[in-house]
């Protein structure tokens, strides 16, 4: 099963954020609009009464109440939180509607917030819709691109022709790398950076023991959607020679989604391609080997950099790239 959860978590993610936002800024907008303090009349009362209280900040603001005469008619209004303190007797400078003079503000500000705040609520809701709008044709793109699963990943680590390998992080330079291999500790793949970079790109060299191909990649800094934090649709990526990792998986017809089945602490993804499975990716402690760990007593996973591979193919190119997106992103759920 796909994790359709997921999926509709990250696509409405512009939408439950953005789409919320916009009408509060527009409602907010609107009620100071239908104040139409524009037409507010400017002028001077008499202090009656000060209530002092505090605001959300705790800072001191006075409930002033004011006593004024317009046409021949006394009203008396209170100015609300007030940051001036006024003594009663003083006289205070006010605006009133003259439709109604009991509504009285200290400010016309709001004639001139309001059209600002209804514009960038508008601004809000279209980027909302529309980043909405362009996730789910992503999706849909995603579906044409690389199908979805349409097999059960249950029982695969122990089908005929499915290999169990072993990845681990080599963190001891400064240019620190990954090794895949298998379970005689045959390195089949490796990638190592061989050169750093605190901005910009990476450069990393793959090297394909199994048939000698060397190649050199551009890798960038992980980048992380922060507009919507919600656990299951957060999104890391990072450049892998000018274009984002998951989508030139999603080329190759690759498929990744965490099996809500793990048994904690382990994360599990199930990797298909084309509608096939193609591999399972664990993760694993320090000493991903099972001799290892019952030597050093290590059974906890680490959360990156170590896993345990399940996989039919040999094509270790698109394997090892698998694994280095999911590693170099800590992704949860990337489909």
């Amino acid at each position: 099963m796909e994790n359709k959860f997921a999926r509709f978590m990250r696509n409405t993610g512009p939408a439950r954020f953005f789409i919320p936002l916009g009408l509060i800024f527009i409602a907010v907008g609107i009620f100071l609009m239908t104040r139409n303090m524009d037409n507010y009349v400017e002028a001077v009362g008499t202090v009656t009464e000060v209530v002092e209280g505090r605001d959300t900040e705790n800072s001191k603001v006075y409930d002033t109440s004011v006593s004024f005469t317009v046409d021949g008619k006394t009203y008396t209004s209170t100015l609300p939180e007030l940051s001036k303190e006024y003594k009663v007797g003083d006289e205070i400078k006010f605006f009133y509607n003259p439709k109604d003079p009991t509504q009285i503000t200290d400010s016309k500000l709001g004639g001139i917030v309001a059209p600002i705040l209804i514009g960038v609520g508008v601004l809000a809701l279209v980027f909302g819709v529309l980043k909405t709008v362009k996730s789910f044709k992503k999706d849909k793109e995603l579906d044409r691109v690389a199908k979805a699963p349409a097999v059960v990943f249950e029982g695969f680590r122990q089908a005929s022709g499915v290999t169990e390998y072993y990845c681990r992080h080599d963190g001891s330079t400064f240019k620190p790398g990954y090794i895949l291999e298998d379970a005689a500790r045959k390195v089949l793949f490796e990638g190592k950076m061989t050169k750093q970079a605190v901005v910009g790109a990476r450069t990393f060299e793959f090297n394909n023991h199994t048939n000698g191909v060397v190649t050199e990649h551009q890798v960038g800094h992980t980048v992380t959607q922060t507009y919507n934090d919600n656990d299951w649709s957060a999104s890391s990526w990072f450049k892998f020679d000018g274009k984002n990792v998951w989508d030139l998986l999603h080329e190759k017809g690759l498929r990744l989604q965490t099996n809500m089945r793990s048994k904690f602490p382990n994360i599990t993804y199930e990797i298909s391609k084309n509608g096939s499975a193609f591999a399972v990716i664990e993760t694993s402690g320090k000493y991903v080997h099972e001799d290892e760990a019952a030597a050093h007593k290590v059974n906890l996973p680490l959360g990156r950099y170590f896993y345990r591979v399940w996989t039919n193919t040999r094509d270790f190119e698109t394997l090892f790239l698998t694994i280095f997106a999911i590693s170099e992103t800590e992704q949860m759920v990337v489909e």
